[in-house]
């Protein structure tokens, strides 16, 4: 385990080495060209101590750690149809572009974080890093709070529906999900084809509560050609007729078209990232061991124009003769902006918070 000193406080770090360059262990990084002799490809990153970590942890006492949020592909698995596992591509990657969208919006909006790094981590999802002070000192039931109003999806393998909106009103952080989701939704449907063959409509069906309309709405899909978008405009307008006629139904199933939107596209987090302190995440433009790519940094407005085969690699950095070569050299400038651009304004806001509260905030 390798200890970063910040004046007052210790980051917790640990150093991944290539093992022709040198062995894992503990140095004291105190300066970039410490970093540059021990030649490490990542970092991971934990939360802030008031003592060395090399001293043990058990009596050390957390001082801060960023609001970070883990979104992997591969818990997209029960739903994505292109890729399994591992593997990524373009069109899963939509289901990044919905959970940046919809999580940058609530963290912005409904908490009034402002200073929020997103960051591709190297193979199949997404970091993201709020930096705010009130963020950075939340404890672990704040932390928690936060967590829970994000997730919407609940329950394991074995549990067919997984969303449960009630029958009240939609919340105004659900509603607007669910219009951020419908941006997509078709696209999805094209992409995915969620309801293209018998086994797949079978796990569509199983979410649908109502026996008699299920049973409906089977008959009618069984008929239809395989069309994933063409199936759902058939079931929403069945079940819309068979709410018309049946006033008990739309009361047990008020949102089943918004929950089962929900189901297929709504960010799947893993919570204990979140609510906890001790999950190390991957800093930012460190090198993905198995992919060679950069954890680049972006922004959420233009999480939709990422093209995977277009990420830096550390291969075609460093291969001025590769055909990707200008074009990662462009898109790896353009990541450093953006970081540059997010701690600048990071470094602004603490600026302003020390001078209004005298400076006794821990620095960093």
């Amino acid at each position: 385990m390798t200890k970063i000193f910040y004046r007052t406080c210790y980051r917790y770090t640990t150093l991944s080495f290539s093992p022709k360059t040198c062995s894992a262990g503990g140095c004291r990084v105190g300066t970039i060209h410490n970093l540059l002799k021990k030649c490490p490809y990542k970092l991971d990153i934990g939360a802030v101590y008031n003592t060395k970590p090399s001293i043990g942890r058990h009596d050390s006492i957390i001082l801060a750690r960023e609001l970070v949020f883990d979104i992997d592909l591969t818990d997209y698995d029960e739903v994505r149809t292109c890729c399994k596992e591992a593997k990524v591509c373009d069109k899963c990657w939509k289901f990044m572009v919905i959970a940046c969208e919809i999580i940058h919006t609530a963290l912005r909006d409904d908490f009034g974080f402002q200073n929020i790094l997103w960051v591709f981590s190297g193979r199949r999802g997404i970091h993201c890093w709020v930096s705010d002070h009130e963020a950075r000192t939340l404890d672990s039931p704040g932390r928690s709070a936060i967590a829970d109003y994000m997730c919407l999806i609940t329950g394991g393998e074995n549990q067919n529906k997984k969303v449960n909106l009630g029958n009240d009103n939609l919340h105004s952080s659900i509603r607007r999900a669910i219009n951020i989701i419908e941006k997509y939704f078709k696209e999805l449907l094209e992409d995915q084809e969620f309801l293209s063959t018998t086994e797949r409509l079978s796990t569509f069906l199983k979410i649908i509560p109502d026996e008699t309309l299920r049973h409906q709405i089977e008959k009618v899909l069984d008929k239809m050609p395989t069309s994933s978008l063409q199936r759902w405009e058939s079931f929403v307008d069945i079940y819309n007729n068979y709410c018309k006629e049946n006033v008990t139904a739309i009361r047990k199933m008020k949102h089943l078209i918004e929950e089962i939107m929900i189901q297929y596209c709504y960010p799947r987090l893993d919570i204990n990232v979140t609510k906890g302190f001790n999950h190390l995440l991957k800093s930012p433009f460190s090198i993905h061991p198995k992919t060679g790519k950069v954890s680049i940094v972006f922004k959420p407005e233009f999480a939709r124009d990422i093209k995977l085969d277009e990420v830096p690699t550390i291969y075609t950095l460093l291969d001025d003769a590769s055909p990707e070569n200008a074009q990662h050299q462009t898109n790896m400038r353009t990541a450093v902006k953006n970081f540059q651009e997010v701690v600048f304004s990071l470094e602004k806001t603490e600026a302003l918070r020390r001078k209004k509260y005298g400076g006794n905030s821990m620095e960093f």
